[in-house]
């Protein structure tokens, strides 16, 4: 199963839920594949640590030597490195990726993932984490995957930019891949104290998006964790978070066997984004200030 976690928005955890849930992935005795598409190598960093500088060949080499036409260097094994855990591997990612977006637009590079991922039929699971924008490399992970997360920042910026997501993903599937389909929203720092928070994600469940029902709360030791360069199933193996991410994996897991695809729940607000964030205009909220505010006292004061 191919899973790209998928947000246009910066700092909203994708890095974070890609490398915990592949590691639980690994953990349980599946060969895992962690694939990082963004040019910041937070995932390469997170599960590499220190060695990630030395971690070579990289993806920007592999598509170096596609733009060079010398497909003799492009076998999937040339570039997947192992990691320090046990049934986990990386293909990845370094700064010079983003120096390549430009070269590889212009010549229609995006099926060349797909390719390479079309070797790696023997990894049980493969996630991909992708850069905060629609961009070749994101374009080239949704071409390639089988499924698409959606991790949600409870804001109300990300509260306003979820259906333009979905119209993208709508626009990749009709014209690129027509068996991608969106497995589920990831809610990510959620805070259950506060009443902005649930509205959103209540909000999103009555609108019919496919929400996994484990959210994520926010907690300093993810940032601890990043720091050890150990996701949290070998950092703080008993930590609340730990739970959730396991939990969002076993839904995951059953879905795959028993649900039907999440995307077709909510075509409607798929195809008319625009239509609906005018009706729902939050910045013209009387309590929308005052519920910002809210989440952030209770941010600054949460026991993490």
């Amino acid at each position: 199963m191919r899973r790209v976690i998928f947000n246009q928005k910066g700092g909203v955890g994708k890095s974070t839920i890609t490398c915990n849930l592949a590691a639980i992935s690994a953990e349980k005795g599946l060969k895992t594949l962690v694939v990082d598409l963004d040019p910041q190598a937070n995932s390469t960093q997170y599960l590499l640590g220190n060695k990630a500088n030395l971690c070579k060949p990289t993806l920007a080499d592999y598509f170096n030597e596609i733009l060079n036409f010398n497909f003799s260097s492009s076998q999937a094994q040339n570039y997947i490195h192992a990691t320090p855990f046990k049934n986990l591997y990386i293909l990845p990612s370094c700064h010079e990726l983003e120096f390549l977006m430009t070269k590889l637009d212009t010549r229609h590079k995006m099926y060349k993932l797909r390719n390479l991922l079309d070797q790696c039929g023997h990894f049980d699971n493969i996630f991909m984490d992708t850069p905060p924008a629609m961009n070749i490399f994101t374009q080239s992970a949704l071409i390639a995957t089988d499924t698409c997360l959606i991790p949600f920042d409870c804001d109300l910026f990300s509260r306003n930019a979820i259906y333009h997501l979905f119209k993208g993903v709508t626009d990749i599937r009709e014209k690129y891949n027509k068996h991608l389909r969106v497995e589920g929203v990831i809610v990510n720092q959620f805070m259950p104290q506060a009443s902005l928070p649930k509205k959103l994600v209540d909000e999103l469940i009555n609108e019919g998006l496919p929400i996994i029902p484990t959210y994520l709360t926010s907690s300093v030791v993810i940032r601890e964790s990043h720091d050890s360069a150990l996701p949290m199933i070998h950092f703080a193996k008993k930590h609340k978070i730990t739970t959730e991410f396991l939990r969002i994996f076993q839904t995951l897991q059953t879905r795959e066997i028993t649900q039907p695809d999440a995307f077709r729940s909510c075509p409607k607000v798929v195809e008319n984004p625009d239509n609906f964030i005018a009706q729902h205009d939050f910045s013209n909220s009387p309590n929308a200030l005052e519920e910002i505010e809210e989440e952030k006292n209770v941010l600054e004061t949460a026991d993490c």
